[in-house]
């Protein structure tokens, strides 16, 4: 498992959603953190929003950028718990063609490491709706900088081997 310097990078072009209640863009350090490390990875940022935790205004944005040609993956933080407001995976389930059960695991596995049985509190997630990558990371910096770090860094670099999830990007549509 390792980046082939050989292969050219290709750029993904992501949107980042933070869902919170209380968040603003003035102390959204999740967001933040995610979108330093989207650049830093010479990604683009082709969008940022705040929603609350509510599950039609989730649906609704990420319909709008399931459908916007110029974004190919979104990534939110926030909304994965278990409490009542936590309602993140519902509305990926509302906008979802296919799930990537293997991220929840994965990200599960590794939170492990770091915070032990607590990790079980999130449901962190992914899918793939309409040819548009979708990734759920937990509202906390550390849970995004594992999900990043642990996880997307590598998946969404077109060099790592022995896959990706950008040499998939081409296919998501196929019948």
């Amino acid at each position: 498992m390792a980046i082939d310097e050989s292969l050219p990078f290709l750029p993904v072009r992501i949107a980042l959603l933070t869902v919170s209640d209380t968040r603003t863009h003035a102390d959204d350090r999740s967001g933040d953190t995610l979108a330093e490390r989207i650049a830093g990875a010479g990604h683009i940022l082709a969008d940022r929003a705040i929603v609350r935790d509510d599950v039609e205004l989730i649906v609704a944005r990420l319909h709008g950028w399931i459908d916007d040609p110029a974004i190919d993956c979104i990534i939110t933080t926030g909304g994965t718990g278990v409490t009542g407001r936590d309602v993140t995976p519902e509305a990926f389930a509302r906008v979802r063609d296919k799930e990537i059960e293997g991220f929840g695991e994965l990200f599960r596995w590794l939170s492990y490491a770091k915070i032990g049985t607590s990790t079980i509190q999130s449901r962190a997630t992914a899918a793939v709706a309409r040819g548009t990558y979708l990734f759920a990371l937990p509202g906390s910096t550390g849970a995004v900088k594992d999900g990043w770090d642990g996880i997307l860094a590598t998946q969404l670099d077109s060099r790592h081997r022995p896959c990706n999830f950008v040499e998939l990007m081409p296919r998501l549509m196929e019948r």
